[in-house]
């Protein structure tokens, strides 16, 4: 398993942050239990199993829903 931390552009409104996790949530082998959206930092974290998806899939899927990512970085899992 390994971490995604996606940043951001500024998120306007909750409903923004709800439409990224249930979007992320709903991939194939992202752990859904780990997804958490920060608004005020605009960062997305999640869980996923570099087997069954990929870092730039997940900022693709985050891109598509029309949320820009700024950075995005994958962090080996502990």
């Amino acid at each position: 398993m390994a971490k995604a931390i996606l940043n951001l552009e500024t998120l306007a409104c909750p409903t923004c942050m709800q439409k990224i996790e249930s979007g992320v949530k709903r991939m194939a082998g992202v752990d859904s239990d780990s997804v958490k959206v920060l608004f005020n930092a605009s960062k997305l974290k999640a869980t996923f199993n570099e087997k069954e998806t990929s870092l730039a899939a997940i900022q693709k899927t985050v891109e598509d829903l029309g949320y820009p990512v700024l950075k995005a970085v994958e962090k080996a899992s502990s």
